[in-house]
């Protein structure tokens, strides 16, 4: 029996306290830099015990289910409600930003980067968290959209205000990519209100409901039609994911977003797309999904090697890392392109991964800013003599990120490579099996250029440049405090992959189910 508390107001404390705490920082003077420190960490990790109670008290043998629904009057005017749920496939992508941001929030404690303002800084991240939280939660699409698009403006001015050299081009291409997704996927998700129907009476549905819409899965719109509003869902979500040919905004931002900012996209902002992709794409419009997905295939695996031959060209750490979240989002985006549970599990556990390592590796990258100030790798080295703990971890990573069997990349790569042999029913399975063996050539590449990394800069000795640089020392308290549950969980998903597939599975089967009563 699911907790009434959690039903009634512990998913919307999940979303809100941290617009709470927010709206608390903004009546403390901008001065009090300690006090707004000590503000953001108890909200993020207030919501992180409520995560913690939602992960105690779910019901595991019913996960395929929706627990915890809040269903409440909104906007009357377009029937639009305030539906949230939570079940197998949002689970751990909640626990996933409730870790990551308390986490970023202790990193900041001494790594507030120019022009400092730790008040605005915090209050960002604290705004961006209630984004993307809601964007998990959430079960209408007027909802979802809101809480999608809340996650822009915290980005653009973190990019824009205490990014690098180039951040204001880096966050107007943001800004504008983004933006251009999701005016097509508004109009989407405005066609599937209009023209959805009830497959029983033929009477419009006129509603936002996912739940309603993804029963009906498409009744009443002609395939043509399905065809068109698909495409508009896959531009707003595969931008964000960010899919080859949209993925060129990535690189600038990551590359000059400052270190937070870069831990929070990698680790979750991209996962909304890949997740608009299993939670609505798919399961309202199953028939479109198989027509598109040798296409969503295609674009994957183009991004698979596309992203690996950027990363070899990079001579930037942090660009070197950012490319190869493309390549490492193909691999995700391939799993969903099965349109199978396998594929989709693998796509779920691939977004945990991605978001544990590359989150990780951008950790790492700013910390190695901080001393070095550069990421030109040619003028970095031997961080294992100046730096060895901080270099074994740079080692750990990128062991993890080339899919490393015991480690949980392996188990979103792999797993994806070979849900690809068998696609759902009336999806070419040739074409498919062609991208296999694409995808798989890409993991090569990976430790190609990984290696390659950790090679460069952490091996051989300091140059003449850096020797003897009093700045350059190994890791303090807040790094070790901030990486610890990371590297912790990389090792334990990637020894005991069942803790998340048996939580997914029922969810995914669920979502697929439109798609295999299709095929069959």
């Amino acid at each position: 029996m699911e907790n009434e508390l959690l039903s009634g107001w512990g998913l919307t404390g999940l979303v809100f306290l941290p617009l709470i705490g927010a709206v608390v920082m903004m009546a403390v003077p901008r001065a009090e830099e300690e006090l707004h420190k000590q503000i953001a960490l108890l909200t993020s990790v207030a919501v992180a015990a409520l995560t913690a109670w939602l992960l105690i008290d779910f019901d595991y043998d019913n996960s395929g289910a929706l627990q915890y629904v809040v269903d409440k009057e909104w906007i009357d005017v377009i029937n639009s409600r305030y539906i949230i749920g939570v079940d197998g496939i949002s689970l751990p992508l909640i626990a996933l930003t409730a870790l990551v941001v308390p986490l970023v929030i202790i990193y900041s404690w001494n790594h507030i980067p120019e022009p400092g303002n730790a008040k605005a800084f915090l209050m960002l991240i604290l705004v961006l968290h209630t984004g993307m939280m809601g964007s998990f939660i959430a079960q209408d699409l007027i909802l979802f959209f809101v809480f999608f698009e809340v996650v822009l403006l915290p980005m653009y001015f973190m990019i824009g205000v205490w990014g690098g050299e180039d951040r204001q081009y880096a966050a107007i291409k943001f800004f504008l990519f983004t933006l251009m997704g999701s005016a097509l996927m508004i109009l989407s998700f405005l066609a599937l209100f209009f023209l959805s129907k009830d497959p029983v009476t033929g009477e419009a549905l006129r509603t936002f409901d996912m739940r309603a819409l993804s029963e009906v899965a498409g009744a009443g719109i002609v395939k043509s039609t399905q065809l068109w509003i698909f495409g508009g869902m896959f531009m707003g979500f595969g931008i964000k994911v960010p899919m080859f040919p949209f993925h060129t905004w990535l690189p600038d931002a990551h590359t000059q977003a400052p270190t937070q900012g870069s831990v929070i996209l990698a680790a979750v902002l991209l996962k909304l797309g890949t997740y608009g992709f299993v939670r609505i794409a798919i399961p309202v419009l199953p028939e479109a999904a198989i027509e598109w997905s040798p296409w969503i295939g295609l674009l994957a695996v183009i991004g698979i090697i596309y992203g690996a031959l950027g990363c070899l060209a990079q001579t930037d750490m942090k660009r070197l890392i950012a490319f190869s979240s493309v390549a490492h989002m193909g691999f995700v985006m391939l799993g969903i392109a099965t349109l199978t549970d396998f594929g989709i599990n693998a796509a779920v556990f691939g977004m945990v991964a991605h978001g544990l390592i590359t989150g990780m590796l951008f950790f790492v990258a700013g910390s190695v800013k901080e001393r070095y100030h550069t990421l030109e790798i040619k003028r970095l080295g031997g961080l294992l003599v100046q730096a060895p703990h901080m270099g074994w971890i740079l080692g750990f990573c990128t062991m993890a990120s080339l899919g490393l069997p015991g480690l949980a990349g392996f188990w979103g790569e792999f797993p994806a490579i070979l849900a690809a042999y068998n696609p759902a029913e009336g999806v070419p399975v040739e074409v498919f099996r062609t991208y296999m063996v694409i995808a798989a050539l890409g993991t090569v590449l990976a430790a190609g250029y990984l290696l390659w990394l950790f090679q460069r800069t952490a091996f051989g000795t300091p140059s003449e440049e850096f020797a003897d640089d009093p700045h350059i020392h190994d890791m303090e308290w807040t790094e070790w405090v901030a990486w610890a549950p990371l590297l912790v969980l990389i090792v334990v998903l990637g020894v005991m992959p069942g803790l998340l597939f048996d939580i997914t599975d029922p969810a995914v089967v669920k979502t697929v189910a439109g798609v295999a009563a299709l095929g069959g």
